[in-house]
C-alpha cells in the first residue's frame, strides 16, 4: 500500500507520495526488529503493582527522534491531546486483554513497561513496534488520519512484540505472513475484548476508521473476507487472498507477508465463527498456545502452523471436541494441508 502511494504523481497526491516514501524508509529496520532477540527488561523497570500496566507516552513533535518529550506517565490524567490519550488508553486495553485472556503480564509475560511516542515525523503514514516501543504517525490527512485512532492497529503492532518474545517467527514468506496474521488476530481480539463484542458482533476489520472519507474502503484488512477491505482509485484493490487457491508468490513485501496473511486470518475467523461466543476465549487460547508453545520453527509454514493449532485444540479440548473439529475444518476451507 505504501509503495503504491509513494509512486503517485498527481499534483494533489504529491504530499501523500512524500509521506509514503518517508514511511518506507523505516521498513527495513522494522522488519529486522520483528525477528531480533527480545530486549532485556531493565532492572527496577517493572511496575510496583505486579500485573498492572506501566505506560509512558512521549511526543516526538513531528521529529523522528525517539522517544521525544514526556507527556504522560502511568496514572496521570489525560493530556487533552487525542493522539497521546488514545495511545495511553490503547496500551492499557492491550495490557488488560493479555492479562484477562491468557494470564500474561504485559507483552513479554514479565511486566514489560509499555512506552509509546506520538506525532512521529511529518505527515507520517504508519504505526509500528520498533522492538522496544510503539511509535505513531499522524497520517497525511488525504488518505490516512492519525494512527492512534484504531485500537486494532495498536493491538496489532504490540502483538509483534508478543511474537518477538515467544515464537520469534522470521519476517519473510509464510513465516512472515503468520507473524502478520498473529498480529491481526490479537489486534482484533484486543478490540473485541475492550468493546465486549461477541464473534457475531465483531467487524473483523483491522484499521477501521484510519482512512479519510476520500478513500473508498473500510479498513486496511478484513479477516472475515480478505480482499474486500478497500477498492480505491489511489490505493487499488485489496490484494489479500482468502485461500491457497489464490496464494500470491512475490518477492515484494518480504514475500507477501501483508498479502498472504489473509489466508491464516480467514482460518482464525472461521474457527471463531464456528465456535461462537467470545473469540478471545477458546479460539484465542488455541492460537496463543500454538504461538507460545515452543513448537514453531522460525521459518514456519502455513502447514506447520495449522498442525500446531490442531494440536493445541486437541490438548485443550480433546480430539473429539467441537473446537478441534472447527480448527480442522477451517484449515481445510482455506486449502492449507495440515
Amino acid at each position: 500500500m505504501l509503495r503504491r502511494l509513494a509512486a503517485q504523481k498527481e499534483p494533489r497526491l504529491l504530499v501523500v507520495a512524500r509521506a509514503a516514501k518517508e514511511a518506507l524508509v523505516h521498513v527495513r529496520s522494522l522488519q529486522a526488529a520483528r525477528t531480533a532477540p527480545p530486549p532485556a527488561v531493565k532492572a527496577g523497570a517493572r511496575p510496583a503493582r505486579t500485573g498492572e500496566p506501566m505506560r509512558t507516552i512521549y511526543d516526538a513533535e513531528s521529529a523522528e527522534v525517539l522517544p521525544g518529550r514526556l507527556v504522560r506517565k502511568e496514572s496521570e490524567p489525560p493530556t487533552g491531546d487525542p493522539a497521546a490519550d488514545e495511545a495511553y488508553d490503547g496500551l492499557g486495553s492491550t495490557h488488560a486483554f493479555y492479562a484477562a485472556a491468557f494470564g500474561r503480564d504485559s507483552i513479554d509475560g514479565a511486566g514489560l513497561p509499555l512506552d509509546a511516542t506520538v506525532h512521529f515525523g511529518h505527515l507520517y503514514d504508519n504505526a509500528f513496534w520498533d522492538g522496544k516501543q510503539m511509535v505513531f504517525g499522524d497520517g497525511d490527512g488525504e488518505v490516512f488520519g492519525r494512527f492512534t485512532k484504531s485500537l486494532s492497529v495498536i493491538g496489532h503492532e504490540l502483538a509483534h512484540g508478543v511474537t518477538q518474545y515467544t515464537a520469534g517467527l522470521n519476517y519473510r514468506n509464510q513465516a512472515g505472513a503468520i507473524n502478520e496474521s498473529m498480529s491481526d488476530v490479537f489486534g482484533a481480539l484486543v478490540e473485541q475484548y475492550a468493546r465486549g463484542q461477541s464473534t457475531e458482533e465483531a467487524s473483523w476489520l483491522i484499521g477501521e476508521g484510519l482512512f479519510t472519507d476520500k478513500v473508498q474502503g473500510v479498513a486496511l484488512r478484513s479477516m472475515k473476507a480478505p480482499g474486500t477491505a478497500y477498492d480505491d482509485d489511489v490505493l487499488g484493490k485489496d490484494p489479500q487472498p482468502d485461500s491457497m487457491d489464490a496464494y500470491v508468490r512475490t518477492t515484494a513485501d518480504n514475500g507477501g507477508v501483508h498479502i498472504n496473511s489473509g489466508i491464516p486470518n480467514r482460518a482464525f475467523c472461521l474457527v471463531a465463527t464456528a465456535i461462537g461466543g467470545k473469540a478471545w476465549e477458546a479460539p484465542g487460547q488455541i492460537w496463543f498456545d500454538a504461538l507460545s508453545g515452543g513448537s514453531l520453527p522460525p521459518a514456519c509454514t502455513f502447514s506447520r502452523f495449522a498442525k500446531a493449532t490442531i494440536a493445541s485444540a486437541k490438548e485443550l479440548f480433546g480430539d473429539d471436541s467441537h473446537e478441534h473439529d472447527a480448527v480442522r475444518a477451517a484449515w481445510e476451507t482455506v486449502k492449507v494441508k495440515a
